[in-house]
């Protein structure tokens, strides 16, 4: 139970496998106004996540939170195995739950993502005309061009010669890791943080941030497949101008994890994408009073298209337009 609304746990399935969620709902009657939450790499829906759901249900959106399978609650074999295309469809069987939903208006849905969720959610609305706003969080666009311009924090430089030397061995993980699920072995793991080149983020002003994960996310885990660089996202020219609806996109200006530069690029000149930037890094976004001011920010961006947008019972593309 929250101030002005309350949640319940509730499941769906997904590719075979129950995918845990939580729904919250606000107070008065229904149906309500949604939006469907996808969480960043590695995340799970205790971690971040209730933080700005609340604020959304507080102020008269339904929010519908879930792990994708293979994470924290939801089942799937292996563990920690981060797969693009499973995440995504587990993206659309949330939609596909929520739009059922007798406490759902169907016509009024959004998607909400953060970090590599962002990236899922953008690629979803470019193929769902009924998504009725977008809201994504420090997207990771392209795992590859999309790091190009990423700022360089003053507390970690590696030379030119250490990042050599840490890529290959992230790359020779990633190859072990996919050799063993070809051969139905268990996954070769790599920590989410740890040392440069034994890990996928090494920044030590980090370390505190997942201590705190840690520590308050019962679970979420220090270790995905690296495997997952081989089917990265990759961003394809024309995906947010296939978009219908009004785009919110939060960027950080001292983000060292994906380049706000790129995301601006890419999205910057499309029709109905607002972007706003916060002078702060890419985990900042997610902690203390810059992410109340963030949250207030989407909700307001939420509020004015979904819950009081004009009546979109007689438009199909679930936009307004």
């Amino acid at each position: 139970m929250g101030v002005g609304f309350t949640t319940r746990q509730v499941s769906f399935s997904s590719g075979g496998s129950r995918i845990a969620a939580e729904l919250y709902l606000p107070a008065g009657p229904g149906p309500y106004p949604a939006v469907v939450f996808a969480h960043g790499f590695s995340g799970t829906m205790d971690w971040i996540l209730p933080d700005f759901a609340s604020v959304f249900a507080a102020g008269g959106l339904a929010v519908l939170l879930f792990d994708y399978r293979h994470f924290g609650s939801s089942e799937g074999q292996p563990r920690q195995l981060v797969d693009t295309g499973c995440q995504l469809e587990d993206i659309r069987a949330a939609l596909a739950y929520a739009r059922a939903h007798e406490a759902i208006d169907a016509r009024r849905i959004g998607l909400w993502g953060t970090s590599l969720g962002g990236s899922h959610v953008i690629n979803v609305a470019s193929a769902d005309p009924r998504i009725a706003a977008v809201v994504a969080t420090v997207p990771a666009l392209d795992m590859y061009v999309g790091l190009r311009g990423r700022h360089r924090p003053a507390t970690f430089r590696p030379g030119p010669a250490r990042t050599v030397i840490a890529t290959l061995r992230l790359v020779g993980a990633a190859a072990l890791d996919a050799i063993r699920g070809r051969c139905g072995l268990r996954p070769y793991y790599l920590p989410v943080y740890g040392p440069l080149g034994h890990a996928v983020f090494s920044d030590p002003a980090l370390a505190e941030r997942f201590r705190h994960v840690e520590s308050n996310s019962p679970t979420w885990r220090n270790e995905v497949t690296p495997r997952f660089l081989f089917h990265a996202p990759r961003y394809r020219d024309g995906t947010v101008e296939r978009i219908r609806c009004p785009v919110l996109v939060t960027l950080a200006r001292d983000d060292a994890e994906v380049s706000s530069p790129y995301v601006r690029r890419k999205l910057g000149h499309a029709a109905d994408v607002e972007i706003m930037e916060y002078p702060v890094a890419h985990f900042d976004v997610y902690h203390g009073p810059v992410r109340a001011e963030i949250a207030r920010d989407q909700r307001d961006f939420l509020v004015r298209h979904l819950l009081r947008g004009p009546n979109r019972a007689t438009n199909s593309s679930g936009c307004g337009r």
